[in-house]
């Protein structure tokens, strides 16, 4: 069934141990429906200024990925991030980011979009999230992800989102700013208590932990010997977790911890290489295959 992803659309200049590209294709919600293509038909929702060079459209050639909702908005400039992790491959520093398109109004849902029944609300403003979820008519399973500067400074919006949401995802350092817990269990539970169901915390190379009813899973990074260049692994987690979701007609804990298991996969793809070129160089054959080695490993 058709997953829903409305985010962001960005270009990248990236640094890294292994180089720089500049220019290159990013964002949350690019990332995030390439990964989830890989499992289901995504529908894409954002927004890019008359500036995106063509070749932005092309990474979504052969890939299930409706672009009917892609706004190509005159006037505009494409949102810009200059990311570096020339001093530590587990954190960006963030050069320079523009937000431009971001910081205008959303984009719209198309009509024929509206029956989504998965969605994921990709990183944003929580009052653009919540006025996109409102436009859809009666979705199964909503995630959200956010960051710390909408815990900082758009707390009330961002607390109002969580009451209407299923699931959220966040890194561990934004857990912490939430709930002012420094254990993260502490920290997931407090957030569902708060409205999401189950509640997934990031923490980079160490893995991810999952909070739902009273059970709490952890589940480590996928033991990687190539990491390039991290940029969207987050978003790819989460889209390889959200493209399994939609693909199966539970969200009991043990499909939604397969499906972290998932995600964990195919964000190793990610990290392998610049940009995109870690997804597009693979395929689900190569993912199962991992995800079999991976469920091996973690045997005992």
């Amino acid at each position: 069934m058709s997953l829903l992803v409305t985010g962001s659309l960005g270009i990248d200049t990236v640094e890294t141990p292994f180089g720089k590209r500049d220019d290159v294709v990013g964002g949350s919600a690019v990332y995030f429906a390439y990964a989830a293509s890989f499992f289901t038909p995504v529908r894409l929702v954002g927004a890019v200024g008359e500036d995106a060079p063509k070749s932005f459209f092309d990474v979504f050639k052969g890939r299930d990925i409706d672009t009917t909702g892609l706004e190509i908005r005159k006037g505009s400039k494409t949102f810009r991030w200059h990311g570096s992790y020339v001093k530590d491959l587990n954190e960006a520093v963030s050069v320079q980011t523009d937000l431009n398109i971001l910081a205008e109004q959303g984009p719209r849902i198309p009509p024929n979009f509206l029956d989504s029944k998965y969605v994921f609300l990709a990183n944003s403003h929580p009052a653009l999230q919540q006025q996109l979820l409102s436009s859809l008519k009666n979705p199964k399973l909503v995630v959200a992800d956010t960051m710390n500067l909408w815990i900082n400074v758009e707390r009330p919006e961002l607390l109002n989102l969580l009451k209407k949401i299923h699931g959220l995802v966040l890194n561990d350092g934004e857990a912490r700013l939430l709930t002012e817990k420094k254990n993260l269990i502490e920290a997931g539970r407090e957030v569902m208590k708060l409205g999401p169901k189950f509640v997934i915390i990031k923490k980079g190379e160490h893995g991810s932990l999952l909070c739902i009813g009273d059970e709490v899973f952890v589940l480590p990074a996928f033991p990687a010997d190539k990491v390039v260049d991290p940029t969207g692994a987050g978003d790819s987690f989460a889209g390889g977790m959200m493209g399994y979701l939609a693909t199966q007609g539970t969200f009991s804990p043990p499909t939604i911890k397969r499906a972290l298991a998932f995600g964990t996969v195919v964000a190793s793809f990610t990290i392998a290489d610049f940009s995109l070129a870690g997804l597009q160089a693979t395929d689900r054959d190569a993912i199962d295959q991992r995800f079999a080695a991976f469920k091996s490993a973690m045997s005992f």
